[in-house]
């Protein structure tokens, strides 16, 4: 039996999307007032889910409290109220979008979660806008 478990999160960053190779018209042209040289900012919201079987000794399919820590850690604290172009090192030669944001969280969380757990980063850059990524 497999099933899914989800933990919330929440940060607030901005950004600026724009190729470095573009003028600033050729960058309003492709990406809008996305493009603004001075930013604009997200309320983003997160959801992780964690696929996997249930431990039968601890009837988890992952310590929660686990799963928190990590988002704060590797999410949070390292996303919220930042400049994600300029204070986040991931973004220094990759466009901020909400694709490659969520990317980038997945690969984070990746690498501090348990390989047999499959992972999947729900983003919601605007209440209307999400996207969803699991690796693939």
């Amino acid at each position: 039996m497999s099933l899914t478990v989800y933990r919330k999160a929440h940060f607030n960053a901005a950004h600026r999307l724009y190729r470095k190779d573009w003028n600033d018209e050729k960058n309003f042209e492709v990406f809008g007032k996305c493009s603004n040289p001075n930013y604009h900012g997200h309320n983003y919201e997160l959801e992780v889910g964690i696929t996997g079987k249930i431990d039968p000794t601890t009837g988890f399919l992952i310590d929660m409290k686990l799963l928190k820590d990590i988002i704060k850690e590797e999410i949070e604290d390292t996303f919220d109220h930042k400049n994600l172009n300029v204070e986040v090192l991931e973004f220094k030669d990759l466009i901020p979008t909400m694709e490659n944001i969520a990317v980038v969280i997945w690969n984070k969380l990746r690498s501090r979660i348990e390989k047999k757990f499959n992972i999947t980063v729900k983003l919601y850059e605007t209440p209307r806008n999400f996207v969803i990524y699991n690796g693939n």
